[in-house]
């Protein structure tokens, strides 16, 4: 799990900077832009669906927030 989410976050990141990249050359005027942003919601949702499901299986333990006394 250490090396799964930090590559989904770069996908993330990678599908939006694309969608910008065909906003600002296409001009709205092909559908490159919604494909990158549909293609950025499927892997917000299985980077999402991910982790809830290693959580409930105890692949990840959730820690809390701890506060420096």
């Amino acid at each position: 799990m250490n090396w799964i989410i930090p590559i989904a976050f770069l996908l993330i990141l990678g599908s939006l900077g694309s969608a910008l990249f065909f906003m600002m050359r296409d001009k709205g005027k092909s559908s490159k832009t919604v494909h990158s942003l549909m293609l950025r919601i499927g892997l917000s949702i299985v980077l999402f669906a991910g982790i809830w499901i290693a959580h409930t299986m105890g692949y990840i333990q959730s820690t809390g927030i701890r506060v420096a006394a």
